[in-house]
């Protein structure tokens, strides 16, 4: 679904699972620090929208997800999981209830799958489970805006900002109003610069929630039964995820920045070293240049001067050993 603010100007088209919204409108770095002074907005348009009605939502979802949601208050914001039977991540949800609906804004292209494994677990239960993605644009103020939102907008407030849930054909208004708008990169610098995982880039067929510092987040560990909860549990008492999310500061004078998959060395093992992870996403920021997030088999020691590819990186403890 192509926003239609990708018409503003300097608007220059995302790629990838980003595809749809705008990668920058031709100042990267300036978008970053409107962003980082609280001004502007993130158009996020692309993000699919679920939406859960019914008396039993939040007692339905409380068995489903990995987050606590029978006593959720109306307004507050909370993230989830839906994990396999190995505990492995398939879905992350963004959700807020209005006591009437528990809205959550998802991957792009990830709804109608979320929304196929919901239904086939409803039962009797008394719930409705509608996609509202091309009724609803998800907008993302950052944290310190004073843009107000419209009235009757649903809105989830987290301490990295407020993300609403705009009625699509209200969108090139609202930004008109509350601009400049900030390209996908920009919000993806400051996400990495916050140490904050996404569901296709930090994850992997493979990954458990431990992995990503997702536990207490995304997982509550005092809840009931939910699919995955026994690998949850088992690693949290017993064991180490295998592997962990490193913050990388990346060497400056390189040219290119190091992709999602580029493998990770010792840089004291050269090009031919064992591969000990590989990078997750990467940015340039507009205060400590080139970053990224990793994953590396947890024993490699904290201290260890690695290898993106050809490019240096300086590790920092996202998730502890």
């Amino acid at each position: 679904m192509k926003s239609p603010l990708l018409s503003l100007p300097g608007a220059v088209p995302a790629e990838g699972r980003d595809e749809g919204v705008a990668a920058h409108y031709g100042d990267l770095f300036r978008e970053q620090r409107a962003l980082a002074d609280g001004k502007g907005l993130v158009d996020l348009s692309h993000r699919g929208v679920v939406a859960v009605t019914g008396d039993d939502r939040l007692s339905w979802l409380h068995l489903l997800l990995t987050q606590h949601m029978s006593d959720l208050p109306p307004g507050q914001a909370t993230e989830a999981l839906i994990l396999s039977a190995n505990g492995h991540i398939e879905h992350a949800l963004y959700l807020v209830d209005d006591g009437e609906t528990v809205w959550a804004h998802v991957e792009p292209g990830t709804q109608e799958a979320l929304i196929g494994y919901l239904e086939s677990m409803k039962f009797f239960y008394r719930v409705e489970v509608t996609d509202r993605t091309e009724e609803f644009a998800v907008v993302h103020l950052p944290a310190g805006s004073i843009a107000e939102a419209p009235e009757g907008v649903v809105v989830r407030e987290t301490a990295h900002g407020r993300d609403l849930f705009l009625p699509r054909a209200d969108l090139e208004s609202f930004a008109a109003g509350n601009g400049p708008a900030a390209g996908i990169l920009a919000y993806e610098a400051l996400r990495i610069e916050s140490h904050r995982p996404r569901l296709g880039f930090e994850t992997d067929h493979r990954t458990i929630p431990h992995e990503l510092g997702w536990i207490g987040s995304a997982v509550h560990l005092q809840k009931g039964c939910y699919r995955g909860q026994e690998t949850v549990a088992r690693v949290h008492n017993l064991g180490k995820p295998p592997r962990r999310l490193v913050f990388l500061h990346l060497d400056g004078s390189e040219v290119l920045l190091p992709g999602h998959g580029t493998a990770i060395r010792l840089a004291a093992d050269g090009d031919e070293g064992r591969q000990l992870g590989f990078i997750t996403t990467s940015a340039r920021h507009h205060e400590l240049g080139p970053i990224a997030l990793a994953l590396v088999k947890r024993n490699v020691p904290v201290d260890a001067e690695l290898m993106a590819g050809d490019t240096a990186a300086a590790q920092e403890l996202v998730v502890e050993p």
